[in-house]
């Protein structure tokens, strides 16, 4: 018998108790349409009806508790306009143009680079880790590796050489995959060159820094030079700021710098610190960098030029601003110039290319 077209309106409120108690076994209880069906000797269209219209009438409310989902199609464009076999954007849901919570933002973006190592390391593998703050949140959220040895890839920022978060995240990354951890005990930036040579000749430092031209995966952090979150910046005097404002310097990565051109900066600052070489960074088969959400795109699109990067992780805001200002949207690369199409500048070699440079 034909079940009333009324019934999934609610016009009364036997309807309303009705669907009230289908809707409370149907989520709740984890029954399915057709028990449902069963015990209120109704068909299983009426349940699926009445189902549509708890939702529809409020009865039942849905909230998804994550602000955060991941953008496929966004991710596909970044991934096909700069060469990359990697393109993952979080859609942090706010409008704000990247002004949130920064904590929050890269907490979840965090979490999408954790899901992307899990995916692509595989046993044997020698995944390397930089000391950023993208990286701490991975190092939170993966839960799973493959077995590998994980490598600390630049030195710590903090006073305590035996807690700092940056080696913290490689302890609780290598657990997630029953290797080892080679993390480095000692500071990023040294005060001279001959303290850094010094602490480079350590026992345990060179065990560590002897695995960099091993590194087959890594993930590093990226951000302004001068941002909140640079690892260089606070440790410099105005004068040494100056001259690598002058030299152009834009973004970080890895401890390294580099101007907006993606051209690594050859400066002092080099023999002072410990972390893995620019040469190094090119050696890695998969290098992913992760952004900090919303303020960098200046910084991440340098790093793009550079011809490091293997993947980028991002967020929608970021994504969309690259996409903008190098001519892709929707799929078509356009660029205006005083009113009139011209050809989207060039797209970076892929990084299984340059590698062979």
């Amino acid at each position: 018998m034909a079940e009333p077209a009324e019934a999934a309106a609610l016009p009364g409120p036997i309807d309303t108790l009705l669907a009230a108690a289908v809707a409370r076994r149907f989520y709740l209880e984890n029954r399915s349409k057709v028990e449902i069906a069963k015990e209120f000797d109704i068909s299983r269209f009426k349940v699926a009806r009445l189902l549509d219209a708890a939702v529809a009438h409020d009865i039942v409310r849905i909230d998804i508790t994550v602000p955060a989902e991941i953008d496929v199609p966004l991710g596909r464009a970044l991934t096909e306009r700069f060469g990359l076999r990697h393109g993952i954007v979080v859609d942090l849901g706010r409008g704000d143009g990247g002004t949130g919570d920064q904590r929050q933002s890269g907490r979840w973006l965090g979490t999408a680079a954790a899901r992307l190592v899990s995916d692509i390391v595989e046993e044997g593998d020698v995944l390397g880790l930089d000391g950023s703050h993208a990286v701490d949140a991975l190092s939170e959220a993966v839960t799973r590796l493959p077995l590998c040895d994980v490598v600390q890839l630049t030195g710590v920022h903090g006073r305590d050489l035996a807690h700092d978060a940056a080696i913290n995240a490689v302890r609780r990354t290598a657990a997630a995959g029953g290797g080892r951890a080679f993390p480095l005990h000692t500071p990023f930036l040294l005060p001279d060159a001959a303290t850094a040579a010094v602490l480079r000749s350590q026992p345990a430092t060179a065990e560590t820094l002897e695995r960099f031209g091993r590194v087959t995966k890594a993930v590093v952090g990226i951000g302004a030079w001068d941002g909140p979150h640079s690892t260089v910046y606070a440790a410099l005097a105005e004068r040494e700021r100056e001259t690598l404002r002058e030299a152009g310097a834009c973004a970080e990565a890895a401890g390294h710098l580099l101007d907006d051109g993606g051209r690594f900066l050859s400066t002092a600052l080099t023999a002072r610190t410990i972390a893995v070489g620019a040469a190094e960074l090119r050696a890695v088969d998969e290098l992913i960098g992760v952004t900090a959400g919303g303020r960098d795109t200046g910084a991440v699109r340098a790093v793009l030029r550079s011809g490091l990067l293997t993947g980028v992780v991002t967020d929608a805001v970021t994504a969309r601003r690259l996409l903008w200002r190098d001519g892709s949207h929707d799929g078509r690369y356009e660029r205006r110039y005083g009113g009139t199409d011209a050809v989207a500048p060039t797209v970076p070699a892929p990084r299984s290319t340059e590698r062979g440079q």
